[in-house]
């Protein structure tokens, strides 16, 4: 069976957290860098998050992240509504959630990570309106959700 996804180059690395603040604090602290902004997830207007299949328009969360190189790490902190952050945390706790890639063709990739074994759990637009993402379940297979990432051009 071919890979579901063209590009394997790891874009991002994401943990779920409780307390964004005081973890990124840490994480600022341990890498000897400045803590970087925390910023929303977006409003539902632009997000349009489905969680499970679903409009999840309360699904929101805290996000922060920093780089290296091409390589980004994201801290989330989900709300109380439910969603994919607060289902996997509520689950396992907190720790690492997800591996992202840059893909271009959602819907076929999607469709791809489907026919190899993957469900998908939540997507939606960036809270910029100018991609979108979607969570791919892959916790069987891979021990961790797989992310894809999509920009406008």
């Amino acid at each position: 069976m071919d890979k579901p996804i063209e590009d394997m180059r790891l874009a991002q690395i994401g943990f779920l957290v409780n307390d964004i603040e005081k973890t990124k604090k840490e994480f600022a602290r341990f890498f000897g860098v400045e803590e970087p902004e925390t910023v929303n997830s977006g409003e539902f207007e632009i997000t349009k998050t489905e969680y499970r299949g679903e409009p999840a328009p309360k699904a929101k969360c805290y996000m922060t992240f920093f780089y290296f190189g091409d390589l980004q790490m994201e801290l989330i902190q989900p709300n109380e509504e439910p969603s994919i952050w607060k289902e996997h945390l509520e689950q396992f706790g907190e720790g690492i959630h997800h591996i992202s890639f840059h893909v271009k063709g959602m819907k076929k990739t999607i469709s791809a990570c489907e026919d190899w074994g993957m469900e998908l759990l939540q997507k939606g637009e960036y809270r910029r309106g100018n991609g979108r993402y979607a969570f791919m379940d892959a916790l069987d297979s891979l021990k961790v959700v797989v992310e894809l990432l999509e920009r406008d051009e």
